[in-house]
């Protein structure tokens, strides 16, 4: 065996990389939130480092809490340089990898980047808004990288689409999922958690009503939870196979749960807990989407990765 046989990456271990990077994408958003919903985000006024030139957080609650998201947003870079040097390190080595840890790397130092911005514009609602939306994108794309490495991609490869007119509807539920995103952040950017809290320059909200942007939500809501439920129902009618039943049932759990979850926030005047819980519900519908439109064509496993079952 040579050296260089002794550092290449099996299918197998390359897999616990991406899963790496898939709970790394999850933490970025859900740290994030947690910044914003202590009232932290003005907690370093500068960038990189905390107070003018010294990294030092001044040990007030708010500037640690600011200044340890930081940390962890280095060492989520460093952990996803790490995973795309894996995958060229993997054999055999797959573009479509290659190309999805790439644009993850991408993606995280942009975040980073677009974080000073928040911080320097003393939290521009629409900033932040499009900072939560970056970071369902690459919960997106590590999802899918997390799914790929389990499974034979690429020419040559055996595809078999499970239902054709199921694969477009689960296109087209991207269309009113992202309108539910982005009616969300813009509820959330109205909202009373804008990031800072007392004692610091107070921060600017969307300009329209919070009622007004709660109840566009809404709608975007009840359509998605009632797209949902009828695909459900048509996917149990017509026999459909068992990984779209599983995929579309999870969604739909997902789906309620998260409607229940943000009335509840909303006839509780907010409380930060629930808008946490609220942005998980959020994460986990993202993974939920992504994941029924994975399932509608089926691919040998890696055969390193053993299965019961040898497609998904």
């Amino acid at each position: 065996m040579t050296p260089s046989s002794r550092r290449d990456l099996s299918p197998a271990v390359f897999r616990w990389f991406a899963l790496a990077a898939f709970i790394s994408m999850i933490l970025i958003v859900l740290t994030g939130v947690a910044v914003r919903l202590t009232g932290s985000g003005l907690g370093c006024p500068d960038w990189p480092t905390c107070f003018k030139h010294a990294y030092t957080t001044g040990w007030t609650i708010h500037s640690k809490i600011e200044f340890t998201n930081r940390c962890v947003t280095v060492l989520l870079v460093v952990v996803t340089i790490v995973i795309f040097l894996a995958s060229l390190r993997r054999r055999p080595r797959r573009r479509d990898l290659t190309t999805l840890t790439g644009l993850l790397l991408v993606g995280i130092v942009v975040d980073a980047v677009l974080g000073a911005y928040v911080v320097y514009s003393k939290l521009n609602p629409w900033l932040v808004s499009l900072h939560l939306v970056i970071s369902l994108a690459m919960v997106v794309v590590a999802a899918i990288l997390y799914h790929r490495s389990k499974y034979v991609y690429g020419p040559g490869a055996r595809v078999d689409v499970r239902d054709p007119h199921f694969r477009l509807i689960a296109r087209l539920l991207w269309i009113p999922f992202v309108a539910l995103v982005l009616t969300g952040t813009m509820t959330t950017g109205s909202g009373p958690h804008a990031g800072g809290s007392q004692g610091q320059l107070e921060a600017r909200r969307l300009p329209f009503a919070f009622s007004s942007a709660a109840w566009v939500h809404s709608i975007a809501a009840t359509l998605f939870v009632g797209l949902v439920l009828g695909l459900l129902v048509t996917i149990w009618r017509t026999s459909a196979p068992a990984a779209l039943q599983l995929g579309v049932r999870r969604l739909a759990v997902i789906a309620i749960l998260q409607a229940a979850i943000g009335v509840t926030q909303y006839l509780t005047h907010v409380p930060a807990f629930l808008v946490e819980l609220h942005v998980a519900g959020a994460t986990s519908l993202t993974i939920g989407v992504t994941q029924f439109h994975l399932r509608q064509s089926a691919h040998d496993r890696e055969p390193s990765i053993p299965r019961k079952t040898t497609s998904a």
